[in-house]
């Protein structure tokens, strides 16, 4: 009996020292969330003065020499982006996403090139049959997602001809509300004729028309850098956010399953300690009883 209570005592402080650890990485979760939704939202304020900017650049300019013309499907080159985590303990979050860019890829005209950011979402989507083109590491602050962009952007570049048309679309989880997030896909490439008639169809906030100085050309271009890096930025932010609120989601969840283990295995071990402490005092009664009828 002694034997079986130590080892429940083993038990229950490994259980709480796991506790422990899950709620550290609760805590983590949660103060890493918050500075990716910041910067998302930092991210949409800068979006929308670039897609003003590309609005007063498209209305004072006639000529459109860095926007693709639309020659058929046949001279398209698809190429996806699709972002997972490196990590694990977040759910569903790298099946939600894989499963998404599958099915949505296997629609496609043209087999695409196929690039993953996280390595658990790299065996995912080679398990699904897909040949990657390669894959990058998930960045782990803020601070580390330029530089991702700008590898991205590099490798799309190595891979593809100069005249040749890229159609490049990006898959993410975005956050919804709280722990929820859901799978979205964006269509970064071409920058064709309906991507500027898209952009013209926003409303100017103000009724002062903005105007272009200097060049046109130069300021379109420097735009449209602009537009591409924050587009993969914002969606690699979002990504991050929706992995982290993921894993604060199942850490939530491990840490009620701990408490529900500590409660059962607690009222366990003092029922067994009651009993030990009653068979001691029977056998004492019983010692007793016996040594009064002599």
């Amino acid at each position: 009996m002694s034997d079986t209570i130590a080892s429940l005592r083993r038990t229950i402080k490994s259980a709480g020292d796991l506790r422990s650890v899950v709620r550290s990485m609760k805590a983590l979760s949660a103060a890493t969330i918050g500075q990716y939704e910041q910067s998302v939202s930092a991210l949409a304020d800068y979006y929308h003065a670039v897609e003003l900017g590309l609005h007063a650049c498209f209305r004072e300019t006639e000529s459109r020499p860095l926007i693709a013309e639309r020659k058929g499907q046949s001279a398209y080159a698809i190429e996806a982006i699709v972002f997972g985590s490196d990590q694990g303990l977040v759910g569903q979050f790298n099946d939600l996403v894989a499963d998404y860019a599958i099915s949505t890829l296997a629609a496609m005209p043209k087999k695409p090139k196929v690039w993953a950011v996280g390595q658990r979402l790299n065996t995912r989507l080679t398990d699904a049959g897909i040949s990657l083109m390669g894959s990058f590491e998930v960045p782990d602050s803020v601070n580390a997602i330029t530089p991702l962009v700008g590898q991205i952007l590099i490798e799309s570049e190595m891979h593809h001809k100069d005249d040749e048309v890229i159609e490049l679309h990006l898959f993410y989880n975005r956050p919804a509300s709280g722990s929820i997030y859901t799978p979205v896909t964006q269509r970064l490439l071409p920058l064709d004729e309906d991507w500027r008639l898209n952009i013209c169809r926003k409303p100017w906030p103000t009724r002062t028309l903005a105007q272009v100085m200097g060049s046109g050309t130069t300021t379109l271009r420097a735009l449209i850098r602009e537009y591409l890096f924050v587009s993969l930025f914002r969606a690699c932010a979002e990504s991050l956010a929706s992995e982290n609120a993921s894993r604060l989601a199942a850490m939530q969840r491990a840490d009620k399953n701990i408490d529900d283990l500590l409660e059962h295995l607690t009222g366990k071990f003092h029922r067994m300690r009651q009993a030990s402490i009653d068979e001691e005092l029977f056998d004492v009664i019983a010692g007793f009883e016996a040594l009064s009828h002599k």
